[in-house]
């Protein structure tokens, strides 16, 4: 791609994503290539790209979602979305170290519908091979040539710190009673939010941006990011196995008081304390059990809530740029995709 070239508009925004998975595949592969031959199978097969053997295959890789914001940001900014290629191979590697860590420390054995690296490799395999991800990253914006590559690096320093931070609070709120929906939140904000937050923000710092510019992508990415998590919290309840990969049913199985369930036990009135009672319940639900609570979380108004306040972020997302002057239909329809994406 050269410097004038864009991402075209797409009528499909998995389109529009595909093509920026078109652009930062190549320098992705080409950065697992200096990890060590087991961590760099076990990181081929965790992107999909080939089976536990090594043998290439069409694994589904996941939608980019992250780095197709960065580019599509850069494009919005200076025309071109070439200057932030290496921004979107960052984003990506880091995604994929929380992912291949939150699979382990939720014991999750299924993801995109194959094994997860830890249920094959182990659990020493599924941290270092995480571990490496994340120096990838670093390695990968120090040497952009960029004049901006300082700045970005300590962009997604700042937002790897955060979204580590959240997973800290994810893990500590499965062992208390009772959470807040504002410590939820805050939870969301990091875990999720901080990650398309620097998303945003590397697309606007590489493309040359100016600070008011870069802080208004920034908080364009965050509220999407917490739209995410949101509509992830439905899916984890909700979403059709052959769609999210997980079984129905996963979050509330696994007993995670996401977004959903915390608003249903703070505001769900009779529902939501009967809810609490069922959180209460010791041994593993069973399937009548996990329905059960599902119900309550809807009949609590917690499915409903957690729709409008996903909407209501992209609305947000859609002010930030507003504020600064952006226009762009690519980034308004993935910012709808996001909030609507498989419900």
């Amino acid at each position: 791609m050269t410097a004038v070239e864009r991402m075209p508009a797409a009528t499909n925004v998995l389109d529009l994503l595909a093509r920026g998975r078109e652009l930062v595949d190549p320098p992705l592969r080409h950065a697992l290539q200096r990890l060590d031959e087991h961590s760099r199978l076990v990181s081929t097969y965790h992107f999909g790209w080939c089976d536990e053997q090594g043998r290439p295959t069409g694994a589904n890789s996941g939608k980019a979602i992250r780095p197709g914001l960065t580019l599509l940001v850069a494009e919005a900014v200076c025309g071109s979305s070439e200057p932030a290629v290496p921004g979107g191979v960052a984003v990506e590697l880091i995604h994929n170290f929380s992912l291949i860590h939150d699979d382990l420390m939720d014991r999750d054995t299924q993801r995109r519908h194959r094994r997860t690296v830890w249920a094959i490799w182990g659990d020493a395999t599924a941290v270092l091979v995480g571990d490496a991800l994340a120096c990838l990253a670093d390695e990968v914006l120090a040497e952009c040539n960029s004049p901006y590559a300082v700045h970005a690096g300590h962009t997604l320093a700042v937002a790897t710190r955060e979204l580590i931070r959240g997973q800290v609070l994810d893990v500590a709120f499965e062992r208390r009673e009772s959470v807040s929906l504002p410590e939820c939140l805050d939870m969301a904000a990091g875990k999720t939010g901080s990650l398309l937050g620097a998303s945003a923000e590397l697309g606007a710092i590489l493309a040359g941006g100016d600070p008011a510019t870069c802080e208004a992508f920034r908080t364009y990415g965050r509220e999407l990011g917490l739209a995410f998590q949101i509509v992830d919290d439905l899916l984890g309840i909700w979403g059709a196995p052959e769609k999210t990969g997980k079984p129905v049913f996963s979050d509330l199985r696994a007993h995670k008081k996401t977004l959903p369930v915390v608003w249903s036990l703070e505001y769900g009135g009779a529902c939501g304390r009967e809810l609490a009672a069922w959180f209460a319940e010791p041994g593993t639900p069973g399937e009548d059990d996990v329905r059960r609570a599902a119900a309550l979380v809807e009949n609590a108004g917690g499915r409903e809530w957690a729709l409008a306040e996903a909407e209501e972020r992209v609305r947000k997302a859609g002010k930030a740029l507003d504020a600064a002057g952006v226009a762009s239909d690519n980034l308004d329809q993935l910012a709808q995709f996001i909030a609507e994406r498989q419900l």
